[in-house]
């Protein structure tokens, strides 16, 4: 089993209809913006796929880069698109670079060159900006994934395999997954999605019902390699996130504990005596990092075979970041997106069946390391 960014190499766009760098673009000066609106009346839990498509599909881009082609969609009337990270930059980690020239293509056949503002490699997000002069613009509106429920119908929009403005309907598989990132971290609480998406989906808007975006689409989970598989979406409430930072100064900055944490359950909580049945157990404490210098105690003793695992006693528990309860590993992670580099938050753990409250200067996420706190 692979996961996989959905981007469409350049190489073989000639076999697949691909546009390259070759439109010619008439323009004017005068800018249209057609306002953002998403459709009351799905609200009645209706879902007029056709009458979303006609009214939202100006919004999504076809996005060509260094790096293949990939879609993206339309969210002011200044020009601003969002799309991949992985869609618009080379490398992983603290070698990833910008690619070089980027075409952003319309709807309407317009092709116009795209700047970089910045990207959000932790994400999986960039943003880019256009000069909206003699184009139409039709912004999306953007969602929230807070009282999103499995089952619930979506709809994805994108260039798969560079047939541009392609929808697939499906609904949500599972909320609150794990995915790969472009560093060692995860991204939390993306989408899981039946919709099919395929290689060249990378970056195009995942919609609800009422035509707001809910995520980003970004990679394939497959045996084969193509869209045979499990789609995942990063959740537009972490896109929203690296968005403000990104608006304010091309870079987003995330608060870094430096742990490793493993997940609490009832049962391995009673057989290693951790004193809470749920939480984030911290495996592995990295040396001389923010948590390490507040005090608190990774896993030390010898490796035990417990139902088909290994686990290392000795470590805390994380119960709380600040006053955010943790039932879960991956929780410590969406914990610490409340906070920035240099603050100082209350940690809660359990520790030998007592409860200890530390407290930890947060430092700054590396650009490519494995702990997940």
């Amino acid at each position: 089993m692979t996961r996989a960014a959905l981007l469409v190499p350049l190489v073989a766009l000639a076999g697949c209809g691909g546009s390259g760098h070759t439109t010619t673009v008439v323009r004017s000066s005068k800018v249209e913006v057609v306002a953002p609106s998403a459709d009351k009346a799905a609200d009645d839990g209706s879902f007029d796929v056709e009458r979303l498509y006609e009214r939202e599909s100006p919004g999504v881009v076809t996005v060509i880069s260094g790096q293949g082609l990939g879609s993206g969609f339309v969210i002011s009337g200044s020009g601003e698109v969002l799309t991949n990270a992985h869609v618009v930059t080379t490398g992983t980690g603290a070698r990833i670079k910008r690619s070089g020239d980027v075409y952003v293509k319309f709807a309407d056949g317009n092709q116009v060159p795209a700047h970089i503002v910045g990207f959000d490699p932790n994400a999986d997000v960039a943003l880019l900006r256009i000069n909206p002069a003699g184009l139409t613009l039709r912004p999306l509106p953007l969602g929230s994934t807070t009282h999103l429920k499995v089952g619930s119908p979506v709809a994805a929009i994108g260039s798969p395999f560079g047939e541009e403005q392609s929808l697939s309907v499906g609904v949500v598989s599972a909320t609150q997954r794990s995915i790969d990132s472009l560093t060692g971290f995860k991204i939390e609480g993306a989408i899981q999605t039946d919709a099919a998406i395929n290689h060249g989906n990378s970056g195009g808007p995942l919609l609800d019902a009422s035509g707001r975006v809910l995520g980003i689409n970004s990679q394939i989970e497959t045996n084969t390699g193509d869209g045979a598989g499990v789609g995942f979406a990063v959740p537009i409430d972490a896109v929203r996130r690296s968005l403000a930072q990104l608006r304010r100064s091309g870079s987003v900055h995330y608060a870094y504990l430096g742990v490793q944490t493993v997940e609490v359950y009832p049962q391995l909580a009673k057989r290693f005596n951790l004193g809470v049945p749920h939480g984030a157990y911290l495996d592995d404490v990295l040396q001389g990092g923010p948590a390490d210098k507040a005090g608190l105690h990774g896993a030390g003793g010898d490796a035990v075979t417990f139902q088909g695992a290994r686990f290392r006693p000795g470590g805390d528990v994380i119960t709380k970041v600040g006053a955010t309860p943790i039932a879960h590993a991956a929780d410590v992670s969406r914990a610490l997106n409340g906070y920035e580099p240099g603050q100082t938050v209350r940690i809660t753990v359990a520790r030998a069946g007592r409860e200890r409250v530390v407290d930890v200067k947060l430092g700054e996420r590396p650009p490519d390391t494995r702990p997940t706190g």
